[in-house]
Formats: structure tokens, sequence, C-alpha cells
């Protein structure tokens, strides 16, 4: 009965699907991770190619990832069984699927971390510790700690786990109101920091490109690499959202709308962190420092700065969570559609334990590297990898194509399939051994 239920939960509408999608894809990459991509390799440089990969990833990857779980009606595990099934290797794709559904647990875990900081720093910005206390001091004495956010933690996990309970209605509810806040906020922020001063020359090395750098081949591999983490395209996540999704929808369509609404918040971020580092003369390549030391830095400094720091925290919080739904969501389809004697309920309090658990031994910024590096270095790109070589390359071509045509006007055919075959899965091929050989952590 539970997996009949399961397979019947569908997103209410395209823009509840879209904004999911966009949830899921709105996060730490956007808020930090573009910005300091983007400072460190070119500026407007970057953007461009970034923009190149975005193009690509969400025209032929994120259609596929959606089409394969909507085919299979099911997350991981149970879409790469259907595609291997097509050359009648069901069960060797089974095994493959744990893989990157281990992914999206591990990346949770860490994610989880990081959402516990930027809880503790809204906490503090709302009592008004972070405006009087020197950002660096106050970010080493819990960041360097570990058991150090433990409450905040459980709130973020136990918070995020209690939203998925009606699945699809609940994660489309509830980034019904998250993303457009997001959005909101940061264009807010956006607006106050162009009124700071000597933010031209951060809007300068945003927009005009350096083109030297483009000469660079680690400008290239870094843009390819932030593309696919920002999408959300890990050979996982998404599949479990296209498995809700009605056989009406265009999923090529529905990809281009989710990758540009992310790209918007990925640059609406940008557009309030680098003109607000050049103008404060900070390092805009600082990562987790930006949201922890710099940005607060900043905040203490300007006018009506404990508004905005509670503004800016909350959106943080809500890319967060959004993105910590489709993590857990993953994980839990699954192991319900692959066990399904196993109540959904007890599968999300396991996955509770099992975050926290392991968790909160990673407390400490040191700890919480290492793993996150560990993840997004090997994991990730070989679940991506692993995604790319099951469609384009093991499951029927004419299958394959019959379910990304579903719903479209516009039959996707061999040129469509071959930029998949020979241009997007080389890619990952690329990115995956770039990654293990030289341990660039996207």
């Amino acid at each position: 009965m539970e997996k009949h239920k399961q397979h019947e939960r569908k997103f209410g509408s395209r823009w509840g699907f879209i904004l999911a999608s966009v949830g899921s894809a709105v996060g730490m990459a956007n808020v930090w991770g573009f910005p300091s991509k983007m400072g460190s390799n070119g500026g407007g440089a970057f953007l461009l190619i970034y923009l190149f990969f975005v193009f690509l990833f969400s025209f032929v990857g994120l259609p596929a990832e959606f089409a394969i779980g909507r085919r299979a009606r099911t997350g991981t595990l149970g879409s790469y069984e259907n595609a291997w099934n097509t050359r009648g290797h069901g069960k060797v794709g089974g095994l493959l699927g744990w893989l990157p559904l281990a992914g999206s647990m591990c990346i949770a875990v860490g994610y989880a971390v990081i959402v516990a900081y930027t809880l503790k720093a809204l906490f503090h910005s709302l009592t008004g510790t972070l405006m009087t206390a020197d950002p660096v001091t106050w970010f080493e004495g819990f960041s360097l700690n570990t058991y150090s956010v433990i409450p905040f933690h459980v709130i973020v996990v136990v918070g995020t786990l209690l939203t998925l309970f009606l699945g699809a209605k609940s994660i489309e509810k509830t980034n019904k109101v998250m993303m457009p806040a997001f959005f909101l906020i940061f264009l807010a922020l956006a607006v106050r920091v162009a009124f700071l001063p000597g933010v031209l020359e951060g809007y300068r090395f945003m927009l005009i490109p350096r083109w030297d750098a483009l000469k660079d081949p680690m400008v290239w591999i870094t843009a390819m690499g932030q593309a696919f983490f920002s999408l959300s395209i890990t050979g996982s996540g998404m599949i479990v959202y296209g498995a809700y999704l009605d056989d009406k929808e265009n999923v090529v369509d529905l990809s281009l709308k989710t990758a540009f609404f992310d790209t918007l918040a990925a640059f609406v971020a940008a557009l309030v962190i680098i003109p607000a580092c050049f103008a404060y003369h900070v390092d805009v390549g600082a990562g987790p420092g930006l949201l922890f030391v710099i940005l607060p830095t900043i905040l203490q400094d300007i006018p009506m700065g404990q508004l905005f720091a509670v503004i800016l925290y909350v959106a943080m919080i809500f890319a967060g969570v959004s993105s910590l739904q489709n993590m857990f969501e993953a994980v839990g389809e699954s192991l319900t559609h692959r066990f399904p004697k196993l109540n959904r309920k007890l599968v999300l309090a396991l996955m509770c334990v099992l975050c926290l658990g392991f968790g909160v031994n990673m407390e400490a910024i040191f700890q919480w590297g290492p793993w996150m590096d560990f993840v997004s270095i090997y994991v990730i790109p070989l679940g991506a990898m692993l995604g790319a070589l099951s469609w384009f390359w093991i499951m029927k071509k004419e299958t394959f194509l019959g379910e990304i045509n579903k719903g479209s006007a516009s039959r996707r055919g061999d040129v469509w399939y071959n930029m998949g075959r020979y241009l997007y899965v080389p890619i990952t091929i690329i990115l995956c051994t770039v990654a293990l050989s030289m341990k660039i952590a996207f």
C-alpha cells in the first residue's frame, strides 16, 4: 500500500515542480560557491563559460534525469534498474544505483552542518550578538569545535524531514514559499549593496570578461564543475522529482526553466557578494568565510545592518533546507520503493538518526571540510558519470527518446541524442577524471 501511494504522489502544478527543482538546485553552491569561483577565475570570462555549460547540461543532462525518473516512477535505485533492464541487465543497474544514492545521503550529512551554522548566524543576528562581536573570533568560536552547534543541527535535520512526510505535495508547498522569498530577499540585498561606495569595480569585474582567462583550462574545468553541482545533476537527486512528474509535461522545457531560475539565483547572489567585497576590499574567494566572516564585517558597518543580516540568513536557510529536501527525498523514496514493507515515516526517522549521528561528529570545519571534499571530489562526479553512461550508452535509444519526447510538441531525435552521447557523456568523464586526479572540490 505504501509503495502504491508513493507512486501516486505527483506535483500539483508545473510551477510547483519548477520551484521544487529550483529549490534543490539553489543552495550554498549559488550563494558562496558561484561568487567565490567567479572571483577566483576571471570574473566575466568565468561567467561566459559557466553559462555555456549550464545551457548544455540543462538541455541534455537534466531532462535525462527527469525523464528517467518519470519512466520508472521511482527514484535512484529503481531508475537505474529500469534503464539497464532495457538491455536485460536490470540487476546490474540496481546495484550501480547505490553509489549515487549514497552520494545524496553523504552530501546531506555534511550539508546539514553548514545549514546549522547558518541557523546559528540567524539566531545571533536576531539577538544582536553578531553585530557587536569580532566576526573572526565569533566564527572560530564554534567552527573550530566539535559538538558546537548541536541544537541548531537538530532543528535543521528534524525540521527538514518533517516537511517531507507527504512527499511531493509537502515539497511543493514549502518551496512555493521559500523560493520566491529567497529571490525577493536577495534582490533587496542587491539593491542595498548598490549604494555602497566602490561597487562599480565589482560590477565591471563581473560583467566585462578578461579574455586571457579563456586560455586557462582550469577556468573551464571549474566552471564545468560549478554548473554540474549547481544544477544538482548527480545521477540521483533530480531523478526522484522526475518520478513525481506528469506524463504531459515537457522535460526539456522544464529543465531549461529550472536552469534559468537557478542561474538567476546565483547571479543575484553574486550581485550582493562581489560588489560588496570590492567595496570593502576583501577577498571574494573566501568560501564559507564569505557568509560567516566577511559579510558580517560588512553588515556591521552599514545602516540597518542587523535587519539585513536577518534577511540574509533567512534567505540562506531557505536555500539550504530546499536542497536538503531533495537529498533526503532521493534516499527516502528509493528505500521505500526497494523495501516496500518499510514505512515512510520509519525511513525518514532512520535518516534523521543517521544524519545527526554522523553529522554531530563533524561540526568542526576541519572535520566538515574534508568530508565535503571527499563527497564532492569522488562520490558526486562518479554518480553523474554513471548516470550519463546509463542513460545515453546503456538504455535503448528508442525507449529513452520516447520518454524524453512525452508531452513535447518538438521531437528530440538524433541531434539531441548525439549531443548527449558524444558531448555530455565525455564531459562527465573529463570532470570525473580531473576531480579524481587533481582533487578539485566543487
